[in-house]
């Protein structure tokens, strides 16, 4: 995945029912522990495999706020460089484990997508409504929610 800045897309070039482009993640317990150190979420089945294990889990999961994290950059970069991101909403349906090494990764990817399920303007701001979410690697959704942005128009 390129963190280089999105093309930026216009009010006019999408539709109802259109979807975005879709975001690719394998969250690794590197990025775990980074999370937890810049959120404060320290509890240990984020990054401790023991200890989530002593807990019933398979292996350690990723922190739900960092999926919420993750659908927000999905959005972002739909929004492109003159949109804005006004609404990111989610709710966390199940867990996802973090990758623990290079083969593993494929297998933990979690992809985010979206749908447009709404375009309407405001005076002369463009608002784009959203269903968004978040897919685990077989196929499940662990993290829907919504989302809006405002995007330029051509004109």
């Amino acid at each position: 995945m390129s963190d280089a800045v999105p093309d930026q897309i216009y009010f006019e070039d999408i539709e109802v029912g259109d979807n975005i482009p879709e975001l690719e993640k394998s969250p690794t317990s590197q990025q775990l522990v980074q999370w937890a150190a810049g959120s404060g979420d320290f509890y240990q089945i984020h990054y401790d495999t023991s200890y989530a294990q002593d807990t019933g889990l398979d292996d350690i999961i990723v922190h739900g706020a960092l999926k919420h994290a993750f659908l927000g950059e999905l959005l972002w970069r739909f929004a492109g460089p003159e949109g804005q991101v006004k609404r990111v909403q989610c709710s966390y349906r199940g867990m996802d484990p973090a990758a623990q090494g290079r083969e593993s990764a494929q297998e933990k990817k979690f992809t985010l997508r979206g749908t447009v399920t709404r375009k309407y303007s405001e005076g002369e701001r463009n608002f784009v409504e959203l269903n968004i979410e978040g897919v685990r690697a077989d196929g499940s959704v662990s993290t829907p929610g919504t989302g809006v942005v405002v995007l330029p128009s051509r004109g």
